[in-house]
């Protein structure tokens, strides 16, 4: 592509024109080469700055996708434009998302400052697809707020804190989670915990104060538990202005630290994008990860993206 076009192409990104929103993310998701490196032009051109990057991770069935929409219609209200990247398990026929996230989602198919996108599995772990990370940081170049809503795999789900900023973890009311997410080590991840369905009356009232319980308990334990904890209501909108309120207060803690966070999070995606490619093997033929990681975060200050860093490391390996 001419350099001319690209730049255009980064612009209407940028001023969160659909059409040009919905190529890049097109191109988020082709996995052929000549792809890679077209995305890769265009992520570095956008760079890594944008609006706050919220993950909203929990179970299946917590609700998420119905807070989503709270969240959006909340926000849309406040003159913010919001998106959203959807994961969804993926079809086995035909290996595209399922799109039940996105069904769920009360979205005004003709508002123009909402644009939600599903992407499907495809087999990954961690309650993410390949392309989630990069499709963030394509919406947040041109949306005041960009959701990912992982598939819900529950404890397993950690990948999400190297794709956003905040990490919101919902928990169903009586649904015996916590003791699941405290062995997996997952309540050290989030940045607000929500107990969903808060409308449900005394069976939400006692999670709420089994969460606060079991966060107080691993703070006198030494873990490091800092998030504070909300009730909210999808279906009545209780609690929904104070869970933004949480959001931008969090961004705001971040916002001296956010480039560096974002760095850190871009080099650990791309040292897992390796692995995967080559295994442990050839990262430690390449130095170990942590060297890798070193390495990875220099190239991406310079302003490479991580698919580039990607395919350059690999073709070391493979003396392509």
């Amino acid at each position: 592509m001419a350099s001319a076009d690209l730049r255009a192409w980064t612009e209407a990104v940028r001023g969160a024109d659909r059409q040009a929103v919905a190529r890049a993310l097109n191109l988020a998701e082709d996995r052929r080469p000549e792809a890679r490196r077209e995305l890769a032009s265009l992520l570095e051109l956008l760079g890594d700055a944008g609006g706050p990057r919220i993950g909203v991770t929990g179970p299946p069935g917590v609700g998420k996708s119905s807070l989503l929409s709270s969240l959006g219609h909340a926000l849309r209200a406040r003159d913010l434009s919001v998106g959203v990247v959807a994961v969804d398990p993926s079809s086995a026929r035909t290996g595209g998302a399922l799109l039940g996230d996105r069904a769920r989602m009360t979205f005004d198919a003709d508002d123009r400052g909402l644009f939600v996108r599903s992407l499907a599995t495809a087999g990954e772990g961690g309650g993410l697809a390949r392309a989630a990370a990069d499709a963030v940081q394509i919406l947040s170049a041109g949306f005041d707020r960009t959701f990912l809503e992982t598939t819900g795999v529950g404890q397993s789900e950690t990948a999400v804190e190297h794709a956003v900023d905040t990490v919101l973890l919902v928990v169903q009311p009586g649904g015996g989670d916590l003791l699941q997410f405290i062995k997996a080590g997952v309540m050290e991840i989030p940045d607000v915990f929500v107990v969903g369905k808060s409308d449900q009356g005394a069976v939400a009232e006692r999670t709420f104060a089994d969460l606060k319980s079991a966060i107080a308990s691993l703070r006198a334990a030494g873990v490091a538990v800092g998030a504070p904890v909300l009730s909210v209501s999808a279906h009545d909108g209780t609690g929904v202005d104070a869970l933004i309120d949480a959001l931008d207060a969090h961004a705001a803690r971040l916002a001296p630290t956010l480039s560096e966070r974002r760095l850190r999070a871009a080099a650990a995606r791309a040292l897992g994008e390796l692995l995967r490619l080559h295994g442990e093997r050839g990262v430690a033929a390449l130095g170990g990860g942590a060297s890798l990681r070193q390495r990875f975060e220099r190239e991406l200050a310079g302003g490479l993206s991580v698919p580039a860093v990607v395919e350059a490391t690999s073709a070391e390996l493979t003396g392509g």
